[in-house]
C-alpha cells in the first residue's frame, strides 16, 4: 500500500491557522490595466538574466527574477524582486508557459523544483516557467512574524493559538490585535498584494521573457489569477488552462460551508476506502468509522497531545493536516498509517508532516523578518523566508480581494446560523472552516474588482478543467465560472478524484498538454473518466 506522495496545489482555504490577520493596513485599491496611466516602460524593457539557482534545486533548472513596481499607481516609489526560474525547452519553442501553483501563498520556484518531472511533457514546446508571486517565497514575503505574545486563551483558542469561533467577540478581538503585528511584519507590500496586483505582475513577467502572448498553467488559486489576467489584459492572453476552478463570486462564508461539504465528501470516500484494510486505525466497520473520526478529533481538542517539536496537537491541528492530506488520493495510505501511530503510539510525527505542507503556522518563535528588504529590491535569500509566509500571505491575498466586511454586531448574530450551517456540511470540518468566516475582520474592505470586472471575457479560448470529487474547488465552480467568463470558456469534466486534475489524471494531462502544445481543444462537456492507474490497492 505505498504511495508517492507529489506536489499538490496549495489549499486556498485559510482556517485554521492560527492567531494571525492582515488588518488595519489601510485599503489600496488594484489597479486595473490602465495603459493611460504611470509610465512603466522601465519595467517593461527588462529582460530576464537567467543564471544557476541555488545548490539544492535542479543542476538543470535556471533562476532569476524581474522587478515590479510595489504599487503600481506610484510605480517610481518602490520595487520588489518576483523570483522567476525556468526549464529550457528542449526543442523549439514557441516560447513560455507560466505555471502559478495555487494557495494563494503557494511559492512556485520550489514546487516547480519539487515535482518538474510533472511538466517535462511541456518543455517539447516551451520553456517551463514558476514564480513566487509577489508577497511570497522570496519575493518580499509578508509575515506576521513572532514577538512571544501569547493570546490563545483569550478566545479558547487551546494549545494552537486558534481562536475559537464558538466565542466569536472574543475570537474578532484576538485578530484585531494581532493586525498591529502582521502590519509591522509584512512591510510595504502588504497593502498591495491582490490578485489584480499580481495579474499586473504576470504581465510584467510576460514581457520580460520575451512573449508576446501570456501562456499560463494555473491551479486552484491559480485560476483566481489566470481569470484576473484575462480581464486586465484580454489581448495578451494566449493559450491559457485553469485547472481545479476558483469561485469569482462568492463570499469567504459560503466558500468555507462548501470546503467543509467538499472535505466531507472526500473524508468519507477515504473511510470508504481505509475500512477495507486491516490495519485502518477506525476498524471495519463503516458506520462506526464516522463515530470514531469525530471522537478523536473531540479528544485531542479536549486533551492535546504533546508532539517533539515541543508543542502539542489538538484535534483542529488534526483536522487541518486531514484536509491536506485529501487532496490527493495517492495520500491516503499515508495518512491512514499516519493516524494509526497517532492513536496507538501518540506519535504525532506522520500527522505534522502533513501540517507542514498545509498552512498551519508554527508555535516556535522566529526571527524578526522585517530588515527593510520587503519592496526594496534583491531577492530574499531562502533561509530568511519566514515561516509562516504560506498562511500569512493566504489570508492577505484573500483579504485583499474580498470586498465584504461586516460590522461585529452582524457576524456575532449571524455566525449561530452559519454555524448550523456548517456543521451540517461537516460534522469534522465545519468548526475548522467556520473561522473563515471571522479571518478578515479588522480589515478594510478589500477590491470589488474581481467580482465587478472579471466577466464576459473578450478573450482567447481558454480551458477550464473541473474534478468531481475535489475537496476544495467544486466541481459546479468551474461550471459557474465559464458561464461568467463567457465565450471563451472551454469546460473539461474530471470523473475523478483529488484537488484538480492535471497530476490525477493521464487522460486531463493529455488533454491539457495537447490544448498548450498543439493548440487542440477537446469539445467543451467532454470529460474524462476515474484514472483506473490512480485506484489504490
Amino acid at each position: 500500500m505505498q504511495a508517492k506522495q507529489t506536489w499538490r496545489p496549495a489549499t486556498r482555504r485559510c482556517a485554521g491557522v492560527g492567531v494571525v490577520t492582515l488588518a488595519l493596513l489601510g485599503a489600496a485599491m488594484p489597479v486595473a490595466a490602465d495603459r493611460s496611466g504611470p509610465d512603466l516602460g522601465r519595467f517593461y524593457r527588462q529582460r530576464v538574466a537567467w543564471s544557476a539557482c541555488e545548490p539544492d534545486m535542479p543542476k538543470d533548472m535556471q533562476c532569476g527574477k524581474v522587478t515590479v513596481p510595489v504599487d503600481y499607481t506610484r510605480p517610481a516609489t518602490a520595487t520588489l524582486d518576483l523570483a522567476v526560474s525556468r526549464f529550457r525547452a528542449t526543442g523549439p519553442s514557441r516560447g513560455s508557459v507560466l505555471l502559478n501553483f495555487g494557495g494563494p501563498g503557494g511559492a512556485g520556484v520550489p514546487a516547480l523544483a519539487a515535482d518538474s518531472k510533472q511538466f517535462m511533457d511541456l518543455t517539447n514546446g516551451y520553456d517551463v516557467v514558476g514564480f513566487d508571486p509577489r508577497g511570497v517565497g522570496r519575493s518580499s514575503p509578508v509575515t506576521c512574524g513572532s514577538d512571544g505574545e501569547d493570546t490563545s486563551s483569550d478566545a479558547g483558542g487551546g494549545a494552537t493559538g486558534n481562536p475559537d469561533p464558538n466565542d466569536a467577540r472574543a475570537a474578532m478581538a484576538v485578530w484585531q490585535r494581532m493586525a498591529v503585528q502582521c502590519a509591522r511584519h509584512s512591510g510595504p507590500v502588504l497593502p498591495h498584494i491582490g490578485t489584480a496586483d499580481s495579474a499586473r505582475d504576470m504581465d510584467v513577467i510576460r514581457q520580460a521573457l520575451g512573449d508576446r502572448k501570456l501562456n499560463y498553467l494555473g491551479f486552484s488559486y491559480g485560476t483566481r489569477l489566470g481569470a484576473v489576467y484575462a480581464a486586465e489584459f484580454p489581448d495578451r492572453v494566449g493559450r491559457m488552462v485553469l485547472d481545479g476552478v476558483d469561485t469569482l463570486t462568492e463570499p469567504l462564508s459560503e466558500q468555507g460551508r462548501v470546503a467543509a461539504e467538499g472535505q466531507q465528501t472526500a473524508l468519507d470516500d477515504f473511510l470508504d476506502w481505509c475500512v477495507q484494510d486491516i490495519a485502518c486505525p477506525f476498524g471495519q466497520d463503516r458506520r462506526q468509522a464516522g463515530t470514531q473520526v469525530q471522537k478523536l478529533v473531540a479528544s485531542l481538542d479536549e486533551n492535546p497531545v504533546p508532539s517533539p517539536s515541543g508543542g502539542s496537537m489538538s484535534g483542529q491541528d488534526l483536522v487541518g493536516a486531514i484536509s491536506q492530506a485529501l487532496y490527493s488520493k495517492q495520500m491516503w495510505p499515508s495518512l491512514e498509517r499516519a493516524i494509526a501511530s497517532l492513536v496507538q503510539d501518540g506519535d504525532t510525527r506522520g500527522i505534522e508532516a502533513f501540517s507542514a505542507g498545509g498552512v498551519t503556522l508554527p508555535g516556535a518563535p522566529r526571527r524578526d523578518p522585517h530588515s527593510g528588504r520587503n519592496g526594496g529590491g534583491g531577492l530574499v535569500p531562502t533561509a530568511d523566508i519566514p515561516l509562516d509566509n504560506l498562511p500569512a500571505a493566504m489570508m492577505a491575498i484573500n483579504c485583499a480581494d474580498d470586498p465584504d466586511r461586516p460590522p461585529a454586531d452582524v457576524i456575532a448574530r449571524d455566525l449561530g446560523r452559519l454555524r448550523a450551517a456548517y456543521q451540517e456540511a461537516s460534522p469534522v470540518f465545519g468548526r475548522y472552516q467556520l473561522s473563515e468566516v471571522l479571518m478578515c475582520y479588522g480589515r478594510p474592505k478589500g477590491s470589488s474588482y474581481i467580482r465587478d470586472r472579471v466577466k464576459n471575457l473578450d478573450a482567447a479560448k481558454m480551458l477550464l478543467v473541473g474534478t468531481r470529487g475535489d475537496p476544495a474547488t467544486p466541481y459546479r465552480w468551474t461550471v459557474e465560472t465559464a458561464r461568467r467568463i463567457g465565450s471563451p470558456a472551454v469546460v473539461l469534466d474530471n470523473r475523478g478524484d483529488g484537488h484538480t486534475g492535471y497530476s490525477s489524471s493521464t487522460c486531463v494531462h493529455r488533454k491539457v498538454n495537447d490544448f498548450l502544445l498543439d493548440g487542440s481543444l477537446p469539445p467543451s462537456g467532454s470529460s474524462c473518466g476515474a484514472d483506473p492507474s490512480m485506484q489504490l490497492d
